[in-house]
């Protein structure tokens, strides 16, 4: 049986509050994660750096997760890579106090994960992190041009005043001829 690297043994802290230690691991994704824009492939290196600390109620897990995404600029459609750190915070609760000291967790209040065994998977709570802070329409630079929606030229390497005739409505065009001088209305 393999064992997920995103799966972190917490058997040497017991269950003594206030117990701690650090834990920090590259870990790979298991999955693509983001959008055709902006994401991570699979096999994508996580850097991760947390804390694990015995609490009354189970293992509290803080710290950071970095990972470098791929993507193409929303403007101009180069390509990029940008890094992304978020912190992570997830309380484990032990198997018996999964259920809030004994009482029934509130349905709209999202149950804490448990423990399986002496063991805690850090996948989810990373994925839940990661792929929000991903940015929305990711840009090669803040002052990024775009591209000319008539030709699609990159608006930063074209040359100075780049631009094309505004194109006549085909429903106007028969007009233009009446503002054209006429030669034969002038005799």
């Amino acid at each position: 049986m393999t064992t997920s690297p995103f799966v972190i043994d917490t058997h040497d802290l017991g269950r003594r509050a206030g117990s701690m230690r650090t834990e920090r691991r590259v870990v790979p994704s298991h999955a693509p994660l983001g959008t055709e824009v902006i994401g991570m492939p699979e096999g994508t290196p996580i850097e991760i750096d947390v804390r694990l600390e015995a609490v009354m109620e189970g293992v509290l897990v803080t710290g950071t997760a970095t990972v470098t995404a791929t993507g193409v600029c929303g403007r101009c459609l180069r390509p990029l890579t940008e890094e992304i750190t978020v912190d992570v915070s997830e309380l484990y609760a032990y198997p018996d106090r999964a259920t809030h000291h004994g009482e029934v967790a509130d349905e709209d209040e999202d149950p804490l994960p448990v423990l399986v065994g002496e063991s805690l998977d850090l996948e989810g709570p990373l994925v839940d992190a990661l792929v929000p802070a991903l940015p929305f329409q990711p840009l090669c630079r803040p002052d990024c041009a775009g591209l000319c929606p008539e030709c699609g030229v990159r608006l930063d390497e074209a040359e100075p005043g780049h631009a094309h005739a505004e194109p006549i409505d085909p429903r106007w065009a028969a007009l233009t001829a009446l503002s054209e001088p006429d030669e034969d209305r002038e005799k």
